[in-house]
């Protein structure tokens, strides 16, 4: 699992800063964060469902990005984006794959069931078996 960190030194490069990108609209930085990475999760630290679907990736052998909602100081902003995104459904966990939308456990659970997580993982370059 990629766990996402509020500031990280690993990426320094030297050199003139460069400009970075803070999207005001919740909605659109969910999206640029769904968009960085082949499986995004969107999770609170402390749900046991959060837990489960993150291990359910990490036993298929996925390397998830998770974006702890808890631990982020907009995290409540992203959530009550990801509402709208859901439609007022519950909120974690909230998963992307490939950018897009998969849903809330129920829904990834039922892709896993009936065959088409492992397409879903294939073709956004997270599973490669």
């Amino acid at each position: 699992m990629h766990f996402q960190a509020a500031a990280s030194w690993s990426g320094y490069v030297a050199g003139p800063p460069r400009a970075v990108v803070v999207a005001a609209d919740p909605v659109e930085r969910i999206q640029r964060l769904a968009s960085e990475n082949a499986v995004v999760i969107f999770s609170i630290s402390t749900c046991c469902m959060c837990h489960a679907i993150k291990r359910l990736f990490c036993g298929m052998g996925v390397n998830p990005t998770v974006h702890e909602l808890d631990e982020d100081p907009r995290g409540k902003d992203l959530e009550r984006a990801l509402m709208r995104l859901l439609g007022g459904t519950s909120v974690v966990p909230v998963v992307f794959i490939g950018g897009k939308l998969v849903g809330t456990m129920d829904r990834v659970m039922a892709c896993h069931i009936n065959g088409t997580l492992v397409p879903l993982l294939k073709e956004a370059g997270a599973l490669w078996l």
